[in-house]
């Protein structure tokens, strides 16, 4: 992943607390990564329990399919550009203790 620089004070400017942003940033960048996990799963799912029945094509799908998520950028990078882009929606959890 190639190194780009950040405006910090951008980023802090979309909630007003640097850090917050960063929690925001990292939190989606767990959701991005996790969904793409399931997805990835579920399509080489379909790859189980096929003997050696011409293996070399569900091998060359497989690599197809697992280089189509390589290419994909980081999604902490994805989450980053969501945030500049006010694409990101969030909450704070509501406090409890009153």
């Amino acid at each position: 992943m190639p190194l780009r620089p950040l405006d910090v004070e951008k980023i802090q400017d979309t909630t007003g607390n640097l850090y917050e942003s960063i929690v925001i940033m990292s939190k989606r960048s767990r959701q991005i990564s996790a969904r793409e996990k399931i997805e990835l799963d579920e399509k080489l799912k379909y790859f189980e329990g096929f003997e050696e029945e011409d293996e070399f094509s569900f091998n060359e799908e497989q690599e197809r399919i697992s280089k189509e998520y390589e290419k994909r950028s980081h999604p902490t990078q994805r989450a980053v550009d969501e945030l500049m882009e006010s694409k990101i929606s969030y909450r704070y959890p509501e406090n409890h203790n009153d």
